[in-house]
């Protein structure tokens, strides 16, 4: 029986992979979706010390907690960051690391360093003028990826502010050369024509898939995301 378990990405919660679950579970999957501190139902557990160290250890604690071995850890988003870290730190329970149209941090980089320029400029800009200079106001619903009317007002009710924290703290890792179990990116690539240029963070990552959906894929396309999950067993 498959293990797996899905980080979210910035701003959302374990609630997310809600409409991916079903399918794992009916596939005979065992399933764990951890909300990390500061988000979704432990938003209450904000502060300007939630940094990456804090959501590397969520999850290592419910791995910990629950004796999970043989796992497929899945990232969607920033949680690229954490799950890449949380590899580093327990290489022998990782069977394969999966990044759903997630950052993919090198030893010493942080986020700002995968997105660019650009995108620091913006997100720095609403931290000054929206965060109280700690916080990261949640995205839009276009920058998700979301359409149509349900998905946005279920998405968007539950979106919290992110720890600002989290996105300037590099990923410090143990081994040189990387996670060496098998990797998977899936990139979403919206309506843009599949077989395009190759998202900058897959690059050595030989099994790559696309999706012609938003960045929020276990929202819009959950039914593609739990096929591809279930091929990787």
């Amino acid at each position: 029986m498959a293990t797996y378990v899905l980080v979210h990405g910035a701003w959302h919660g374990g609630w997310c992979w809600k409409r991916v679950l079903p399918a794992l579970r009916a596939a005979g999957a065992e399933v764990h979706a951890p909300t990390l501190t500061g988000l979704g139902e432990r938003a209450h557990l904000t502060s300007r010390d939630v940094g990456i160290e804090t959501h590397v250890q969520d999850v290592l604690g419910l791995l910990e907690s629950e004796r999970l071995s043989d796992v497929i850890l899945v990232g969607h988003s920033y949680a690229g960051t954490v799950v890449t870290a949380v590899a580093d730190r327990v290489p022998r329970i990782i069977s394969r690391l999966v990044y759903l149209d997630a950052i993919v941090p090198k030893s010493g980089q942080c986020l700002f360093d995968c997105a660019g320029a650009a995108f620091r400029e913006r997100i720095e800009g609403l931290v000054k003028t929206q965060g109280d200079g700690w916080l990261i106001p949640p995205a839009t619903a276009d920058r998700l990826g979301l359409e149509l009317e349900d998905d946005i007002a279920w998405v968007m009710a539950r979106l919290v502010p992110h720890p600002y924290r989290t996105f300037v703290e590099p990923v410090k890792l143990r081994a040189p050369a990387g996670f060496a179990a098998p990797r998977t990116y899936i990139n979403c690539i919206g309506r843009s024509t599949p077989g395009g240029p190759r998202s900058s963070q897959a690059q050595g990552i030989d099994d790559y898939h696309e999706l012609s959906t938003g960045h929020d894929a276990m929202v819009t396309a959950p039914r593609q995301v739990a096929e591809l999950l279930l091929g990787l067993r």
